[in-house]
């Protein structure tokens, strides 16, 4: 048996900020959405390379204030490319931890955390 991946459901409450957040700032594009019907909440795929993500407006789908790590290969430039949005809520930076990675954590809109992380002789 063979595990292919893992898709994290974030919980969210406000579309046009979760947009924002997401595809403004760190970059997402949006794969797909979906509503049951017009004014129900949403509930949308967005991704970008090979980090899939899924959020929810939906109140028993997840809770709020989750915690996740992504693993990347280039989070300086990761990092840079942040920085130089200028999103007036987060200027992330890297810290070295004991265990062996650096890790870039930013808290969404609605208390998720998505710590980006890469192993310290990357």
């Amino acid at each position: 048996m063979k595990f292919i991946s893992t898709v994290p459901v974030l919980r969210i409450f406000d579309e046009t900020k979760a947009r924002e957040f997401y595809m403004d700032f760190l970059g997402f594009q949006v794969d797909w959405e979906h509503r049951f019907e017009v004014n129900l909440p949403l509930y949308m795929q967005v991704s970008r390379s090979g980090c899939i993500l899924h959020l929810s407006e939906h109140h028993g789908d997840c809770c709020p204030g989750a915690a996740i790590r992504v693993a990347t290969d280039k989070l300086d430039a990761f990092r840079d490319e942040l920085i130089s949005k200028q999103y007036r809520y987060a200027r992330p930076g890297i810290e070295e931890m004991p265990w062996g990675t650096r890790d870039m954590s930013i808290t969404d809109p609605f208390g998720n955390r998505i710590t980006f992380t890469t192993a310290i002789d990357d």
